[in-house]
């Protein structure tokens, strides 16, 4: 019999090891049940820009209008993101593109106080590592959602309220501006008439407003697998100065996760502090096993009365979550895939 020379037997050994190690590598990836893992889209990002009774009945022109607000921020996110940008980047340009448009109530354009001022309100988290920054109560930064950024790289703490996010303010690079700059017409015309109804006393609304839950929000997956979410509020028409409601609220209006998903809310915001919405969401998707829009219906439908608002979300695979209760939603949603589309009723 022939025998093999140890060198050639160790190439033959070498060949085999190649070849397992090549089959292996074109295995796909499986779950403990042994079915194929979903693949991830390279990137994602979804927005609202406030949800509540918005009539169908309002004109052509100012529904255009916001459509427009809405594919321009779209845009500049979907843009951003294609472009390898970070989930970050994405949601804070998106949402200062929305505060500086007067149609949303977040910046130039938010609701007034009972006091007849405008105290903005937002937060920020990153999913990598679940940081986050808010803010409460500001009255002369143009952009919060770039200060509650600030708050969440440049301080040791998650939320400044009041003056102490003014004074936080003083300290870092961002815009200033007298609280007259946030006013407009329509919202002044928003208090007058709120300030009229509270004196019925009857809990009527016979001016019902365009957008009474108004609010900005945005959520983004990244190319590099990362999850963002931010929210931004003017708050509630005719508010109780202080009062301070969930979008800078981190689990009840912002959250995000890498795990599971990141989250905008808009709405009744005692409502969603309350049922810490936005966490609620991520619970439920990680402790019961839940798609994104599994967990989302249960949140909106099933943990809440109808009406009370909405949110965006998307999951750390791609998949995005437009649900709400109200009778519309101003949103919108882009991905990798080619998806692009804004809306406002169902």
């Amino acid at each position: 019999m022939k025998t093999i020379r140890p060198s050639t037997l160790f190439f033959i050994l070498i060949l085999a090891s190649v070849g397992i190690v090549t089959l292996t590598a074109c295995q796909p990836e499986t779950t403990e049940s042994g079915q194929p893992l979903p693949e991830r889209m390279e990137y994602a990002i979804v927005l609202h820009g406030g949800a509540g009774v918005i009539s169908r009945d309002i004109d052509d022109e100012v529904r255009d209008g916001y459509l427009a607000s809405l594919e321009e921020a779209l845009t500049i996110g979907r843009d951003l993101l294609d472009a390898g940008g970070s989930s970050l980047d994405a949601v804070e340009q998106v949402i200062r593109y929305l505060e500086d448009d007067e149609r949303f109530n977040a910046g130039r354009g938010a609701v007034f106080t009972s006091e007849g001022r405008h105290e903005l309100d937002a937060s920020i988290m990153d999913g990598r590592d679940l940081n986050a920054g808010a803010v409460a109560g500001v009255r002369t930064v143009k952009n919060p959602i770039s200060l509650a950024r600030n708050v969440m790289e440049e301080s040791r703490h998650v939320m400044f309220a009041g003056d102490g996010a003014e004074r936080f303010a003083d300290m870092m690079d961002v815009e200033r501006v007298d609280n007259s700059w946030f006013n407009t017409d329509r919202r002044r015309q928003q208090l007058e008439r709120a300030r009229d109804q509270a004196a019925l006393h009857d809990g009527t609304q016979a001016h019902p407003d365009v957008h009474p839950f108004g609010t900005v929000g945005a959520a983004a997956l990244d190319r590099d697998g990362n999850l963002a979410a931010g929210t931004s509020t003017g708050g509630m028409t005719n508010k109780m100065p202080g009062r301070i409601g969930d979008s800078p609220v981190i689990a009840a209006g912002t959250y995000a996760d890498n795990n599971t998903c990141a989250v905008s809310a808009t709405g009744h915001g005692e409502k969603f502090i309350r049922n810490a919405v936005a966490y609620q969401i991520c619970a439920i998707m990680e402790f019961q096993d839940a798609t994104l829009a599994e967990a989302a219906r249960i949140v909106i439908h099933e943990k809440l009365d109808e009406g009370d608002g909405g949110i965006i979300a998307v999951d750390y695979l791609g998949n995005i979550s437009m649900e709400f209760s109200s009778p519309g939603m101003f949103r919108g949603a882009a991905d990798s895939d080619g998806r692009f589309e804004v809306a406002i009723w169902e």
